[in-house]
């Protein structure tokens, strides 16, 4: 049996303060990124999305110092 499968996101979020998780292709490793620009690797998705939650406390170190209450994600929809 097969279907068509539409794997193409509808919705996706863009913005300054957006985490964002992805598959490296060919590997069970996910990597995370915060907005600020870190990056995480892990297998584990609850300990990478601990990470990102967690990291830093305030963003203080982070891209000039802002918290992520500072701006609101944009959802884009699709052309």
């Amino acid at each position: 049996m097969t279907a068509d499968v539409d794997l193409t996101p509808a919705r996706m979020l863009r913005g300054e303060h957006v985490f964002r998780v992805v598959s490296k292709l060919n590997t069970d490793i996910l990597v995370g990124y915060c907005w600020c620009g870190e990056a995480q690797e892990s297998e584990d998705p609850i300990a990478l999305w601990t990470w990102l939650l967690e990291h830093p406390d305030g963003h203080s170190s982070g891209r000039g110092g802002e918290s992520p209450s500072a701006g609101r994600p944009q959802v884009l929809e699709p052309a």
